[in-house]
């Protein structure tokens, strides 16, 4: 039988150095998911999002472009390590992430005498929350009863939005080239 031999083949794949910058914001920002998921919540679905403060960090920092691998790595890797991938709660975080970055894109551009990184903390807090609650009512709660829970969470992505923006804004403030 005249048979093919083969033989092995390598192929290396060499980082960049954005790609190793943008491994250690997902990283941070992995970490930082973790950490809360430990801290118990009175009311469930309602979390602070600490590491939408590193996508915050990225996007005025990178782009819209980094910012949005650092969250899907985040939502991604988090969901791995929490042992919830392709669980209710992951594809819940991913329609918020998704909305957030959608909202994102756009509102990068405003002008930013008007639109510092607190008001894009809070448009994306908001988004997060309307992703959240939409991919709810269309899948696992559908009925008009999850209306009466837009307010609590509104107040919820209304607080987190302005502290996380503050935080955000502080970490860029203490990064930036003096």
């Amino acid at each position: 039988m005249g048979g093919v031999a083969l033989t092995a083949s390598v192929t290396e794949l060499r980082p960049t150095r954005d790609d190793v910058y943008v491994a250690r914001l997902a990283a941070v920002a992995i970490a930082l998911a973790v950490i809360e998921a430990g801290i118990p919540s009175p009311i469930p679905g309602i979390k602070p999002g600490l590491a939408n403060i590193v996508t915050l960090y990225a996007l005025v920092r990178h782009g819209w472009r980094v910012a949005a691998w650092v969250s899907l790595l985040r939502i991604f890797g988090g969901a791995i390590l929490l042992g919830g991938f392709l669980s209710p709660g992951f594809a819940l975080s991913l329609a918020g992430g998704i909305a957030s970055l959608a909202v994102l894109a756009p509102a990068q551009y405003l002008p930013k005498r008007f639109f510092g990184v607190v008001s894009l903390s809070l448009l994306a807090a908001f988004a997060h929350i309307a992703g959240q609650l939409g991919l709810a009512r269309w899948w696992l709660i559908p009925h008009d009863g999850l209306k009466h829970l837009v307010p609590l969470f509104a107040a919820a992505a209304w607080g987190f939005g302005i502290v996380n923006g503050l935080i955000a804004a502080q970490l860029l403030e203490e990064a930036a080239p003096s």
